[in-house]
């Protein structure tokens, strides 16, 4: 019994010896033995989720592999065969919530020490091994290497030179790498996309084959290879495409050089079939042929003998004649001189009243015929040589007023224009070479920009030295200088004389007034701006607004208690304004107020922007109204005196004092070439939907907010972008044509049409714009879409005149389009009618008291005429001595020119100059002086300007007077 006890529990002993290693064995999770967990799962296979991916050691960095599986019970690394210890595995486990699985993540980290020292026949490699209970399960092997990229190609792509449409082949290798790098090509740094041109393939062995070699491919090339270590650049190959030269066409034989006998024919042809380019060769052979020639020399005519004398007709008369035929005329030549036929009396003188023989005649009669015959023919003699002389007076006179021909100015209707060339007059002292006999048959036409680039442009009018301009107005006729553009021309006078002033425009109907035709060759298109307000006894102002035009309403000049519209429009359109003197143009826009019906109490106040620089010597300016007929009258020269209205140029706007309602224009005549308009000059810019074209838009328009107004709305239409601020261009009435030429656009970037570069608009185009814009447009074409910035020069030059440079630096991709940012603007724009006091710079208070100061019949020696000198408007002052308050229409007129400074200063000052003149003018009335003056003080107008609310005059201190 003690024996089997003692042999039991031997065995239970080992039996849970047994049970005690083996679960420390599953424990400590021996590699090769599943888990001992007991967890009920569903009979199936570990199934891999995610396995280890091949990765590249980048420098020090290591990589992460990651294993995730289910069911899964455990799962561990294995790497080059080894089993990776426990500790250095990462897990996590989480359930499916769609399968209801459990999922088991495994990572661990490699290192590039462990793959350096890893020597053996293979990459170092990873897999993972998953168990569940009922097997296990191993993932695809995973290689880490370590990546590198060498520094020097294996082969760099080399420059070349290649004909035009020929292939070009560029070959590149990259540099050695782990793993392979990839290849790109790059054009003058940008990228090439091969998919975007069929003309390119980058698709054989890393090589660049441009099948038809275009002159847009020019430029440097370089090879970028690239993998997740570093990106290398091969070395730049220069590839330039070159154009051979070819001849053109041969011209046709010229005429024989000689009128007469052997001379010589001439025909050429030129290189520009294409020319060459880019180091091409150019043309081989002659470009100028030359055979002899036999020219028929002209034979003059000559008389045959008389004929017999015919019989003695019934009137006394006999005949005979002759023929042109010894020799007769051949070859262009002469006709004899001379007359072929010739009449005599046949009766020796007697047959000499009614077919009768003098001896049958009555002595008597004969002797009375012959008085009544002699006086007869002494009047007529008489009244003939009076015909002769009118007639030749009026042909000097008219002659002596055109000077030159008048051609049809119907040519210069185009932006682009066609330029008649025609040899010069003989006697015509403004003329060059006038000496030259006419020739009726030379008439040639280019109609080519006449802007030289080069000599080889210039070359083209060299054959024709004496031929020059005609400029196609009658304004260049009128005034002398119609051959002034001429090539080959001396440079003109600066200045007419002043005596002449008036014959610097005049025509053969000078005397006779009409309707001044000023039209400008481009039209926006735009209807009448037209602005509108409701004003009463307090007045007001009214504004269009980005025109430059304004219109003061006076306080009392509406009647109390009266309320009435009162409205301002600007003609969009043709100028309506005419005149048959051709010289005379619109120096701003045509301005009516109204309603016609108006009846005020004082002259309004309206201010209108012009574009000249304004000088008595140089400009005669006119204000011009429209009668109800619709034709335009003379008002006033702004020079002149009158009582009706008033008119005050200041340098960029012209003021006017008016008191009747109406359509109103601004117009100058030129007197001297020194004569200057203003022009303003802008680009604009857009890019043409779906294509490579990128459109640049010079305009040159009278520099008034109006004229440029038009450009601005035009452009916002077309989705045109302003690329440089705006500039001023003095333009002068020299005669001398406008040229826009573009410079400095790159050349590898962007192409630009032939001959396209400069542009030109004639003297009469630019002279009579009349506040029309003028434009001219340069196409430019980009050779790849990654090209996204424009950078070029336009250059807007008058030809011996003023200069202006546009820079443009823009961006030119479709998405970043947008409207013109840029609109010329006055202050308040949109505010476009201001009543009763805000819409004055003087408080009202200050306004009446200044008034009855100046006014009254106390104030001494004429104190509002003082005023007008201090406020700079001491000329036709007649105008202010029939208004009922001189002060007040000073004070307007001040409020006029500087509704936009809002500045009191200048006030205040000439108030208190005003008030110390009067003191040491009347000593003895120093108090009285003092009590009219000291009461309008700096200070007080001061504080007023800084007001920012219509109750400023609340703050103002009492008249002390």
């Amino acid at each position: 019994m003690g024996a089997l006890t003692r042999g039991r529990y031997i065995c239970m002993t080992g039996l849970l010896l047994l049970v005690y290693c083996t679960v420390f064995v599953i424990c400590k999770g021996a590699p090769g033995d599943p888990p001992p967990e007991a967890a009920s799962v569903q009979g199936t296979l570990p199934h891999f989720i995610q396995e280890p991916e091949d990765a590249y050691i980048v420098k020090s960095n290591p990589i992460k592999l990651r294993c995730r599986a289910l069911p899964a019970l455990q799962i561990f690394f294995k790497c080059n065969g080894e089993w990776v210890h426990q500790n250095e595995h990462f897990s996590q486990e989480y359930k499916d919530l769609s399968t209801g699985l459990k999922v088991r993540e495994v990572m661990i980290n490699v290192s590039r020490q462990q793959v350096e020292d890893f020597h053996g026949p293979e990459d170092f490699w990873c897999l993972c091994v998953a168990w569940s209970h009922l097997g296990t399960s191993k993932s695809r092997k995973a290689t880490v290497r370590i990546a590198y990229l060498r520094k020097n190609f294996e082969q760099d792509p080399q420059g070349k030179e290649v004909p035009i449409n020929g292939m070009i082949v560029l070959h590149c290798r990259p540099p050695e790498g782990v793993p392979v790098a990839e290849v790109e090509w790059l054009k003058n740094q940008e990228l090439l996309n091969p998919f975007t041109d069929d003309n390119i393939d980058t698709r054989a062995d890393h090589n660049l084959i441009i099948n038809e070699a275009r002159l847009s491919d020019s430029g440097n090339y370089t090879c970028l290879a690239s993998n997740v270590v570093a990106k290398r650049h091969s070395a730049t190959a220069a590839v330039i495409v070159f154009v051979n030269g070819g001849w053109s066409l041969w011209t046709e034989w010229s005429a024989c050089n000689v009128p007469c006998g052997r001379g010589v024919q001439k025909r050429s042809r030129t290189c520009t079939n294409p020319a060459p380019l880019n180091g091409g060769a150019f043309c081989e052979g002659m470009s100028v042929q030359k055979i002899t020639c036999n020219a028929l020399c002209p034979v003059n005519g000559g008389w045959d003998e008389w004929s017999e004398w015919t019989e003695c007709s019934s009137q006394c008369r006999r005949q005979r004649g002759r023929d042109c035929s010894s020799p007769a005329p051949r070859h262009s030549g002469r006709m004899c001189d001379g007359n072929s036929e010739a009449t005599e009396n046949c009766t020796d003188g007697l047959c000499i009243q009614n077919q009768k023989l003098l001896h049958d005649v009555n002595p008597q009669s004969v002797d009375s015929s012959n008085d009544v015959a002699l006086y007869s023919g002494l009047g007529a003699g008489i009244i003939a040589v009076v015909i002769l002389v009118v007639a030749v007076m009026l042909y000097r006179k008219n002659h002596s007023e055109y000077g030159v021909d008048v051609i049809d100015p119907s040519a210069l209707a185009g932006g682009f224009q066609s330029f008649n060339f025609k040899t010069t007059g003989q006697g015509n002292p403004l003329l060059l070479n006038s000496s030259i006999q006419p020739d009726l048959t030379v008439g040639r036409t280019y109609s080519t920009p006449l802007c030289f680039q080069d000599g080889t442009d210039k070359e083209l009018f060299d054959p024709l030295p004496d031929i020059k301009i005609k400029v196609q107005s009658s304004f260049m006729v009128s005034l002398g200088l119609t051959e002034r553009a001429a090539f080959n021309s001396k440079a003109p006078a600066e200045t007419f004389p002043r005596d002449l002033s008036r014959d610097y425009c005049s025509t053969a109907d000078k005397h006779k007034r009409g309707l001044l035709t000023l039209n400008g060759p481009i039209s926006t298109g735009r209807k009448e701006v037209r602005t509108a307000g409701q004003y009463g006894h307090l007045g007001g102002r009214l504004v269009v607004p980005n025109t430059g035009v304004s219109l003061l309403v006076p306080h009392g000049a509406v009647a109390e208690n009266t309320s009435m519209e009162m409205y301002m429009e600007i003609n969009q359109g043709e100028a309506s304004v005419q005149t048959d003197e051709d010289c005379e143009i619109l120096l701003g826009p045509e301005v009516t107020y109204g309603p016609s019906d108006l009846d005020l109490y004082c002259p309004v106040a309206i201010t209108i922007a012009h574009c000249a620089e304004v000088d008595g010597e140089n400009w005669n300016i006119q204000l011009k109204r429209q009668t109800q007929d619709s034709k335009w009258e003379d008002v006033m020269s702004v020079e002149e005196e009158s009582t009706s209205c008033y008119c005050q140029m200041d340098s960029k706007s012209c003021h006017l004092l008016l008191e009747q309602p109406g359509s109103y224009a601004l117009v100058g005549e030129p007197l001297t070439q020194a004569a200057v308009k203003r022009l303003k000059v802008a680009v604009f810019g857009s890019m043409e939907m779906g294509s490579y074209i990128y459109s640049l838009r010079v305009y040159c328009v009278d520099d008034t907010p109006h004229a440029f107004q038009g450009v601005v709305v035009a452009e916002k239409t077309r989705g045109g972008q302003l690329l440089e601020e705006p500039k001023m261009l003095p333009f002068k009435a020299n005669t001398f044509s406008l040229q826009v030429s573009i410079q400095d656009v790159p050349q590898f970037l962007w192409s630009i049409k032939p001959f396209t570069t400069c542009q030109e608009f004639s003297f009469p185009q630019v002279w009579r714009s009349n506040q029309q814009p003028l434009h001219c447009a340069f196409s430019l074409e980009r050779y790849s879409p990654a090209t996204a910035q424009l950078s070029c020069k336009i250059s807007v030059r008058q030809v011996k005149g003023q200069e202006q440079i546009l820079q443009v630096y823009t961006a030119v991709a479709e998405t970043e389009k947008e409207s013109v940012p840029f609109l010329l603007q006055q202050k308040d724009c949109t505010v476009t009618s201001e009543t009763g006091p805000t819409a004055f710079k003087i408080p009202l208070s200050i306004r009446q008291k200044i008034c009855a100061t100046f006014d009254t019949a106390k104030a001494k020696g004429k104190d509002w005429q003082l005023l007008a000198q201090k406020l700079n408007l001491n000329r036709n002052l007649g105008y202010f001595a029939k208004q009922q308050s001189p002060s007040a229409v000073i004070l307007s007129l001040w409020e006029a020119r500087n509704q936009d400074t809002a500045d009191l200063d200048s006030l205040a000052s000439a108030l208190e100059e005003i008030g110390k003149i009067h003191s040491k003018s009347s000593p003895k009335d120093h108090d009285e002086s003092d009590s009219d003056f000291s009461h309008i003080e700096e200070s007080s107008l001061c504080r007023t300007d800084r007001q920012t609310n219509h109750n400023a005059e609340d703050s103002l201190p009492e008249y002390v007077g």
